[in-house]
């Protein structure tokens, strides 16, 4: 269980994140680089500030130093997400206040992952049941880019109100409960303190939202649930496909609908509305409806997947497909990756 220590460091990063989010949204209100205007492709109907997620950033990358100091986090481990976070939440954050080309944001995401792969050691040959020289080079190649997809999933699929911060709560929430309950008590301060920080925001943020995370949050949790699926890894292998697990509604949905898209041979890197979860809330006339939807499949369908998998009752190629096979059933059910009639 965390210490009393540990608790402390939590409370104030969830009460810095809440008031630098207030603090944010009266900012971003007085600049109107910073506020979302609705447009065609938007899931809003009024004007709202965003930005909002530099809270959750600051908050977290504060503790880290901290979480070092008592001995809960490494070194390397804070250098990998710390560094890594920084550089795409700063990158998000320009594109946020105008627009930074897609090659510049690429080169920052490429070179985020690799800083992460670098200080991590790479992503272990045993996640996939090997231990050669070549399957660890090859494992942390295909880690490269799973971690820059991630990234950039993260940001396709904030666009409504609250899901993008739940989401981050529910996996590094049931990340770190997965590591308490499998003997691995001493890894669950990171992911800790990434889902108190993120509550912190949420406050701000549940239907209806008063402020967005905008990209510099999104991606920031988008790479940082990498960083800490790849620590995982290191932890055990399979930890490393619980994690993918509870990552699944995000990456099933983007996925399925990024596929769809290419398939009809459009520009992926358009903004539209055609995620399985934007087709939901058209057709349930509401965020909130989808968010509770999305909390529970993380509550009573991926954590309990990712809780066999973890403990080895489920071998990690069954455990995926099972947690993902319905999880796609309902993707296509809401028409991911469909145009809007």
């Amino acid at each position: 269980m965390p210490s009393l220590f540990l608790w402390c460091v939590l409370a104030v990063a969830l009460a810095a994140a809440w008031l630098l989010t207030g603090a944010l949204r009266r900012y971003a209100l007085a600049s109107s680089r910073l506020l979302d205007v609705p447009n065609s492709r938007s899931s809003h109907v009024v004007p709202t500030p965003r930005g909002g997620g530099v809270s959750f950033v600051l908050s977290f990358l504060a503790g880290l130093p901290v979480l070092i100091w008592l001995g809960l986090l490494t070194e390397p481990a804070a250098i990998a997400l710390g560094g890594a976070g920084a550089a795409v939440a700063m990158i998000g954050f320009l594109d946020d206040r105008g627009h930074v080309a897609v090659r510049w944001r690429l080169l920052v995401h490429f070179g985020s992952a690799l800083w992460l792969l670098v200080w991590f050691g790479g992503l272990p040959a045993d996640v996939f049941s090997s231990s050669s020289t070549a399957w660890a080079l090859a494992a942390s190649a295909v880690g490269l880019f799973a971690l820059v997809w991630l990234l950039n999933l993260y940001n396709f699929m904030d666009g409504i109100d609250g899901l993008a911060a739940s989401e981050a709560i529910c996996v590094a929430g049931g990340g770190a409960v997965l590591y308490a309950l499998t003997g691995h008590a001493g890894a669950v301060a990171a992911p800790l303190l990434l889902a108190v920080s993120v509550v912190g925001f949420l406050l701000w943020n549940f239907p209806p939202a008063r402020i967005f995370m905008g990209d510099a949050g999104s991606s920031f949790l988008g790479i940082v649930l990498g960083g800490l699926a790849l620590q995982a890894a290191w932890q055990d292998p399979s930890l490393f496909w619980a994690w993918v697990i509870l990552l699944g509604v995000f990456v099933v949905d983007a996925t399925w609908t990024l596929a769809r898209r290419l398939a009809r041979g459009e520009r992926v890197y358009l903004a539209h509305r055609m995620h399985a979860y934007q087709h939901a809330t058209r057709r349930f006339g509401g965020h909130r409806p989808v968010l509770l939807t999305v909390i529970a499949l993380n509550a009573v369908w991926l954590f309990p997947m990712a809780l066999c998998v973890a403990y080895g009752w489920l071998p990690a190629w069954a455990g995926v497909p099972l947690a993902y096979g319905p999880l796609l059933a309902l993707a296509i059910g809401c028409k991911a990756g469909e145009r809007e009639a």
